[in-house]
């Protein structure tokens, strides 16, 4: 990969030293995490995102000199590789480059211009196309022979001959690409008699619209009508430009064999060069769109895994119903299962029993909070429990997932001998403790925070979801004591096998008590210990630098620092005064950025980086029937699209925040002044009881700033205007009403 660093420095603008590095950490099998926390000194600082980035960059830079060497060796063995194509070659800087020098020497299957060429017509092409005013029916005409029974016959021939070469030239390839990235519509229409069945892609009946300027949720709408065979798409610029860039390049004035390459230019461009770069441009805008998906989705997980825990405590948490009752466990400080019940609070000569189950458990155990799933029944339950006046904190727990995770393989394996509600409602419990440490037992897909994510490209969804859990986790770190196996995978340089090895060490041995125990566990060797030790916490051990994230080959330092302040590494770790006394220069041949790092975390060693878990007070209302247009209710945001937020404001259906509605000023992404779990005021602008939709404004609950507005409402120059407020309900619209709420978090839960 090395090889690759001046393009890839070009590519990225970041400085080839930099990029060398940050290579050649990869090449000897480093993480992302662990070469952007503990190699800051040789990378220059670079953050994860930026290692990401030279790390897909390289592999692209890869594929490509692989490709380029694939298309050099087929032309070379037809013997056709000449030294302006060689220089060609090299000049190329994309795939579409080299793919277009490579169409004309690329197999294919029997096209017309071939019959063409077989039929001894090639020499009549090469007449019409020098456009020397010749009588072109009496040159055709010598062209008849037992394959080629007219004149007529041969220039048509000759035509196909034309039209595949402007196909293949590569220069007139690169002039109509431009052209689809300027002037190119994505354009579609309603198939005939579909139009009942197509309603929820109504938006999208009779549209257009540049795909320069396509978001990824309304080109990922339009496709999905196309995929479910609603909807005919095309994706073209006007045919007026691009057959004049066709002409310019072939057709030297007037002449009859002019008229004869003009019709052939047509024909190129209706059956060959239009399809060739419309699917060209439709699998671009597919990817374009995926990634930005596929970006949101990761974006909203990383918020949902860094939320805030409650950390240990004596709770107990409900997994709430109507009929079947309400699930209820009491788990211990470390979120083992201590017992279960069932409660039912929604029968009313059963409440008093109910009543005095909460009040035994809370007292036999020691209850410090509860937790209760925010689904059906879920208000219902919280208002049963606040009403027994326990003094207690109450917590809604976001529960999307937790039906997928009990009925798991992973669930199973953790509780045997418990059925799916007792795993749903320990899922809910655990969950509000420790976000991280539950979530990733679930596959992301089913957490209910994606964009389209059963319509993005799988492969590229599932690989940027697992790099965002393992950054998160070890953002984090993980107590190696207690953490589960499916969240020790993630750590640094362990994985499935690893992972299994340590529990299965824990389970035989007892509770680590330093980080060097670790080499005794199978196949955990130097190499992976240097990747993962530094992201394991154990909170007991003897050295307190194994509670923090100093890395064990940091210790000579940290212990050269305590020798030189005369005091033990035990009285230095925790005590901001003594940090305060070092002189960082000191150590500067260690590494100014390590050790900077170092003396951090010797401040506060092992601080969690979430902040602490808050409760909620929904207001008193519990259906979309008791919502009304004017209300002003507080919500909590549980998802993030390019349009808008869904917010939970305690009804079971999440409204929607379009973007135009979340604040005073131009914002193009809700993300830039939202992030998911945040505590929100809403005002209530539209509500749709037949398909229960609701309609929220944020910005419409805060006083507008002074001098905040442009004359006529107008945003600042360069910013594009607002959409009018009316439109926050049906301009969901923007990706199909319907569509968008059916594809994200605006549902019935569970």
């Amino acid at each position: 990969m090395l090889e690759f660093v001046p393009a890839v420095s070009a590519k990225l603008q970041i400085r080839s030293n930099q990029v060398e590095a940050v290579l050649r950490l990869l090449g000897e099998g480093a993480t992302i995490p662990f070469i952007a926390r503990y190699r800051k000194d040789q990378t220059g600082n670079l953050d994860e995102v930026q290692i990401q980035a030279i790390q897909e960059e390289a592999k692209f830079q890869q594929e490509f000199a692989e490709r380029k060497a694939f298309i050099e060796k087929t032309i070379a063995e037809q013997g056709k590789l000449t030294d302006a194509l060689q220089t060609a070659l090299n000049k190329a800087s994309t795939l579409a480059e080299l793919e277009d020098i490579y169409l004309p020497y690329k197999p294919k299957r029997k096209t017309k211009a071939q019959t063409a060429r077989e039929n001894g017509l090639e020499p009549l092409a090469t007449l019409l196309l020098a456009q020397a005013d010749a009588d072109v029916e009496a040159v055709a005409a010598g062209f008849i022979n037992e394959k080629v029974g007219s004149a007529e016959e041969a220039l048509q021939g000759a035509r196909d001959i034309i039209a595949e070469t402007a196909n293949e030239d590569a220069t007139v390839r690169t002039r109509l690409r431009r052209l689809f990235e300027t002037e190119g519509l994505l354009i579609s229409k309603v198939l005939t008699g579909k139009e009942t069945e197509a309603a929820k892609f109504k938006d999208y009946f009779d549209y257009s619209e540049p795909i320069s300027k396509v978001p990824a949720h309304r080109a990922l709408a339009v496709l999905r009508g196309f995929m479910e065979g609603f909807l005919r798409i095309s994706i073209e610029p006007a045919e007026e430009p691009a057959l004049e860039i066709l002409e310019h390049q072939f057709v030297k004035g007037m002449s009859h064999e002019g008229v004869h390459v003009k019709k052939a230019l047509k024909d190129a461009w209706k059956r060959l060069l239009q399809p060739s770069l419309e699917s060209e441009f439709r699998m671009a805008l597919k990817t374009r769109s995926d990634e930005d998906a596929i970006q949101v989705f990761a974006d909203n997980l990383r918020q949902l895994l860094l939320s805030s825990p409650l950390g240990g405590k004596q709770l107990l948490a409900i997994d709430p119903g109507y009929r079947t009752g309400c699930k209820t466990v009491v788990l211990d400080k470390q979120g083992d299962l201590q017992t279960n019940t069932v409660i039912y609070v929604h029968e009313p000569n059963r409440l008093y029993q109910s009543e005095h189950v909460v009040r035994q458990l809370v007292q036999q155990y020691g209850i410090e909070v509860i937790a209760i799933g925010d689904g059906t029944a879920g208000r219902e339950t919280e208002k049963f429990i606040k009403g027994l006046q326990l003094g207690l904190p109450v917590f809604l727990v976001n529960e999307d997932g937790a039906s997928v995770y009990s009925a798991s393989e992973v669930a199973r394996e953790e509780f045997p001998n418990e059925d799916v509600t007792v795993r749903g409602a320990v899922s809910i419990g655990r969950r509000l403790m420790d976000p991280l440490a539950e979530l990733v037992k679930i596959d992301p897909k089913s957490i209910g925070v994606g964009q389209y994510q059963h319509d993005v490209n799988q492969v590229r969804l599932k690989e940027k979801l697992d790099q965002t859990v393992e950054s998160c986790v070890n953002l984090v770190g993980v107590n190696l004591n207690t953490a589960s196996r499916h969240l020790l995978r993630y750590v640094s340089g362990i994985g499935d096998t690893i992972a299994a090895n340590i529990v299965t060490y824990r389970r035989e041995n007892g509770p680590f008590t330093s980080r060097s125990q670790l080499k005794k566990v199978a196949r955990l060797g130097d190499k992976a210990f240097e990747q993962c030790a530094g992201f394991l916490r154990i909170p007991q051990a003897n050295n307190p630098l194994d509670n923090s994230a100093v890395h064990p080959e940091s210790y000579e330092v940290v212990a050269a620092i305590a020798a030189d302040l005369q005091v033990t590494v035990k009285e230095l770790v925790g005590s901001e005064a003594l940090v305060k006394k070092v002189d960082a220069k000191r150590y500067a041949s260690f590494g100014e950025l390590r050790v900077a790092d170092i003396l951090k975390e010797l401040t506060k060693p092992g601080l969690d980086p979430r902040a602490e878990a808050e409760s909620f007070e929904f207001a008193a209302i519990y259906s979309v029937e008791e919502v009304q247009v004017g209300m002003e209710l507080p919500g909590v945001v549980t998802n993030l699209t390019k349009f808008g937020a869904f917010v939970d404001i305690g009804v079971k259906q999440d409204g929607l925040v379009h973007v135009s509605e979340i604040a005073h000023r131009y914002i193009s992404d809700p993300a830039e002044a939202l992030k998911l779990g945040q505590q929100v005021k809403v005002k209530v602008l539209e509500v749709d009881l037949v398909r229960k939709r609701i309609a929220l404004s944020i910005k419409q609950t805060e006083p507008a700033p002074a001098g905040g507005k442009r004359p006529g409402g107008a945003p600042p120059r360069g910013q594009q205007p607002h959409k009018p407020a009316s439109s926050a309900s049906r301009d969901l619209g923007e990706l199909s009403m319907n569509d968008a709420l059916s594809a994200l978090k605006s549902k019935f839960k569970k």
